[in-house]
């Protein structure tokens, strides 16, 4: 091959390979769609957004049985869009709270520096309203590391070792009915790392059924009633 061919060649498969990154880098950052999940209370009966307390830890499982989510409604309207990035760079958008007062937020409960997550015997990742080791409050705090989230900034890192923000969990509110539902997530999500670090103790707990989506419907409950031990920092 002549070198001004060959030159020409490696031209065109370093646009291609630049373009190919952008458009990888562009889909992350994009909406990512999951099946409809509906939320709905321990007796199976749809979570209406004035029943949820607020400030209080809510947990539900979304896109898959084993991915723990928050469930949050603050005090105070989250309606401003807020832009924020992943750790590779790509930008992407929040659109804020859902429901009556836009107050209801979703994220996903596993932490994004080593994956501290909600389990059965404990919690080490929790919304603590009132001040904590590293903030004054109001944040999402994963006592493991010391990662700070502000959950009304799309879980944005406040201080603490996360590379990037939770992501944040997508819901659908009905007005006529003020019931929720999950639809997708936008954001870092951590599921194949999740899956990869926990193979084990997920395979025990889910009979090898960890990856399977979560369905038509996810029930909602209390963090503390979800976890025999909660750690506050």
């Amino acid at each position: 091959m002549k070198r001004r061919e060959f030159l020409g060649s490696c031209a065109a498969l370093g646009g291609a390979a630049a373009l190919s990154a952008m458009e990888e880098a562009w889909a992350q950052a994009s909406p990512k769609r999951y099946e409809r999940a509906r939320l709905v209370d321990a007796r199976g009966r749809p979570l209406r957004a004035r029943e949820l307390a607020a400030e209080t830890n809510f947990v539900f499982h979304y896109p898959y049985v084993s991915t723990p989510c928050f469930l949050l409604k603050l005090r105070r309207p989250v309606v401003a869009p807020s832009t924020l990035k992943r750790e590779d760079g790509a930008a992407y958008a929040w659109t804020g709270g859902v429901g009556k007062e836009r107050d209801v937020v979703a994220f996903s409960a596993i932490c994004a520096h080593r994956l501290a997550y909600p389990t059965r015997e404990v919690s080490f990742i929790r919304y603590q309203k009132d001040r904590s080791s590293t903030s004054s409050g109001a944040v999402i705090h994963c006592c493991a590391d010391h990662s700070v989230y502000d959950p009304a900034q799309g879980a944005r890192v406040v201080s603490g070792p996360a590379p990037q923000p939770l992501a944040a969990v997508l819901l659908e509110h009905d007005a006529a009915t003020d019931e929720l539902a999950a639809v997708g997530t936008v954001g870092p999500e951590q599921f194949e790392a999740f899956f990869e670090k926990y193979a084990v103790k997920l395979g025990f707990e889910y009979q090898g059924k960890a990856r399977q989506p979560v369905g038509e419907r996810s029930e909602v409950r209390e963090l503390a009633a979800y976890c025999r031990q909660t750690i506050q920092c």
